[in-house]
């Protein structure tokens, strides 16, 4: 790099951008995926240079950035690019939770703001270790993550994780390690043997259609939200429109899991205790990877400010539902 701290930042996926903004160093971003959508402002003050999988290269290039910042193999094509033209890239990997938490403290430690991405990452840690250790009955709900519809792909390792932090048990937790989505196809048949109380569908970048979950399903029964089962064959079934947000643009096909991943495990939790609070909405769990004007976008993205047992400012927030 020609600076350190870099002045000069391209960001290829929408988890940089949200963390850079949460670590007040927007400002040295110069470029953004076309897919960055929080905070709100960056829309309107970033230009966009890439989608997920191609990019702008002569954009990127007349914005001499001093570092671009990229995430995974999926990228890789055009890193490659970006290297032959001599710039400064970094790529990130994050697909566990522990894997998000050290993407914000790498992140922070590349812009020169370490401390504040320590006490960021810990501010979630302290999110959910919280939610962890909130007291629920018995027994778990079975959670069932799709991220893609055709073929059915179940959720990556830290959406996998974030179900069991919230109280749930993901039905296919043997399928949390494959990194490649290519890897967590799972058959129809599947699905309904596993028998899961609560479906969360996030199909990568398309709206989320349940009408078509539930025609796929066939005998199995979904019920409205907040009345009571009576028996594993009534589900529930909510949406998020966009794609699963990994370390922040982390969770495509819930590819990447970012800064703020712990609202997974509050959804789910906060469905378990109110799920009338969720009815008719959609459940933006993740950056969405398209632009969100439903209305709703944030709805389940704010902090449980009740909860006495969590510290004062220890959990940041990142967005506020709407009035």
């Amino acid at each position: 790099m020609r600076h350190f701290p870099p002045r000069r930042i391209v960001c290829l996926t929408e988890e940089t951008v949200e963390t850079l903004y949460l670590l007040g160093e927007q400002d040295r971003i110069v470029g953004v995926s076309g897919y960055a959508v929080r905070p709100p402002q960056v829309r309107r003050e970033k230009p966009r240079v890439s989608a997920f999988v191609s990019a702008d290269i002569p954009k990127v290039l007349a914005l001499e950035p001093d570092l671009v910042l990229a995430f995974s193999d999926l990228q890789a094509g055009i890193v490659a690019d970006l290297v032959r033209a001599g710039l400064d890239v970094h790529v990130f990997n994050q697909r566990d939770v522990a894997g998000i938490l050290a993407m914000i403290r790498t992140l922070g430690a590349l812009v020169g703001a370490a401390k504040r991405a320590q006490e960021l990452a810990q501010g979630f840690e302290l999110r959910l270790a919280a939610i962890a250790a909130t007291p629920r009955p018995s027994p778990q709900p079975k959670v069932y993550f799709e991220e893609w519809d055709d073929p059915l792909i179940s959720g990556i390792g830290w959406v996998s994780e974030l179900i069991e932090i919230a109280g749930g048990a993901d039905v296919f937790p043997e399928l949390r390690h494959r990194q490649a989505a290519k890897d967590r196809i799972v058959a129809a048949d599947d699905v309904r043997q596993a028998a899961p109380d609560v479906i969360l569908a996030s199909w990568c970048g398309k709206k989320v259609v349940p009408t078509r979950i539930r025609a796929r399903e066939g005998g199995m029964k979904f019920r409205p939200c907040g009345t009571t089962a009576s028996s594993r064959s009534s589900h529930r079934s909510f949406s998020s429109r966009g794609r699963p947000r990994s370390p922040t643009g982390s969770m495509r096909s819930c590819r990447r899991c970012g800064a703020s991943a712990p609202d997974l495990s509050f959804v789910i939790a906060s469905e378990a205790k109110h799920p009338e609070r969720l009815c008719g909405r959609i459940l933006d769990c993740f950056v969405a990877r398209a632009p969100r004007d439903d209305g709703w976008a944030g709805t389940v993205l704010t902090s449980p400010r009740s909860r006495p047992d969590i510290p004062a400012g220890a959990i940041p927030r990142l967005r506020s539902p709407p009035r």
